[in-house]
């Protein structure tokens, strides 16, 4: 059984992974931290878990003693010198935070303004989308979590670049995230009269998952890639919708298309590839850790417009960082993580 600890379990994605640990069949969850709630019970923090999870948030320290495997849900720039602590407790580290997921400290520091302060650790970490990158993260002890956007947006176009169909050129992703990917503290944007009955675009052209949905393209493809970014906030709280458009190469049709995502992704559990005439919606993967991908052909401009549907809490966040567990582990990579969403 391995023992597990969730740091930050009182932000949304630490409550999503308290939620998902509980029911994996080859985990006890043995400690849960917050800085902010700390020597609270997390089922006063969220009432639903009255009963199920009455755990008292502890300090770091307790929580990595107590653990095998460490989950940090943290914002960014705090989870370096907390993976510092647990590898050097000789525990294994799964951060959701964007502190190891750029490889290039240039980019790290010019889109986070920060360095990278143990680069001993940077060098161990492995950027953790297993459906691209399974073999990396096998056994590893150290495993930097994608984020929401940058595990829908990659997830939609690789099948398409992968097999030289499309132009890696001139790629726009046009995304829109519930508003969950905010985080728990509200802010003006998030407040119900500001959110409600709204949809707006945010950070365009700045946001910080651009580097990263372009480090993951560029390690698929060996060549620099660049992706106009564009993010929208729903008035919804869980999803996320990538819709993603490239150019068509000479020679490229539907069939040729459709069948490259078939191949690609025919053993992969958690992406479904969508039959012709039917969309990605983020209502059918919800609270579920698949990616829902389909593909649409605008013959008359000679664009692809392929779109993936994920639940950002899960998928993007909680699910697929026990997805990362499951293979560092050697468990089977579904274990914990095969409940069906809801029909409606």
């Amino acid at each position: 059984m391995i023992r597990a600890g969730v740091i930050g379990a009182t932000g949304y994605a630490g409550a999503e992974l308290v939620r998902l640990l509980l029911g994996h069949p080859g985990v006890q969850l043995a400690a849960v931290g917050s800085v902010s709630f700390e020597g609270e019970p997390l089922s006063d923090i969220y009432p639903a878990y009255y009963g199920l999870c009455d755990m008292v948030c502890e300090p770091e320290d307790a929580v990595i003693e107590k653990s095998d495997v460490v989950f940090a849900a943290l914002p960014s720039g705090i989870s370096q010198s907390l993976a510092k602590k647990v590898r050097g407790a000789g525990k294994s580290f799964v951060d959701l935070g964007a502190d190891f997921r750029l490889k290039r400290e240039a980019d790290y520091h010019g889109w986070y303004g920060s360095t990278f302060q143990y680069p001993d650790l940077h060098a161990e970490a492995v950027y953790g989308l297993p459906e691209l990158f399974r073999e990396q993260i096998q056994g590893k002890k150290l495993v930097a979590n994608p984020g929401c956007y940058t595990t829908a947006v990659p997830l939609a176009l690789v099948p398409a670049l992968e097999a030289g169909l499309v132009c890696p050129e001139g790629i726009i992703a046009d995304c829109a995230s519930g508003v969950t990917g905010s985080g728990r503290k509200p802010t003006q944007n998030t407040h119900f009269p500001e959110l409600n009955e709204s949809m707006t675009a945010y950070k365009v052209a700045c946001h910080r998952h651009t580097p990263e949905i372009e480090q993951t393209l560029r390690t698929i493809l060996k060549r620099e890639v660049t992706v106009t970014f564009v993010p929208h906030l729903l008035p919804v709280s869980r999803g996320i919708l990538a819709t993603c458009y490239a150019k068509l190469l000479p020679g490229a049709t539907e069939q040729k298309i459709r069948e490259a995502y078939r191949e690609r992704y025919a053993k992969e559990y958690f992406v479904r590839f969508l039959p012709e005439g039917r969309a990605a919606d983020i209502k059918n993967v919800r609270l579920s850790n698949f990616c829902d991908v389909s593909i649409h052909l605008d013959a008359r401009a000679g664009m692809l417009v392929a779109v993936s549907a994920i639940d950002n809490m899960v998928k993007g966040a909680a699910g697929q960082a026990i997805q990362n567990m499951n293979l560092m582990f050697g468990l089977e990579e579904t274990t914990g993580l095969t409940s069906m969403p809801p029909a409606f």
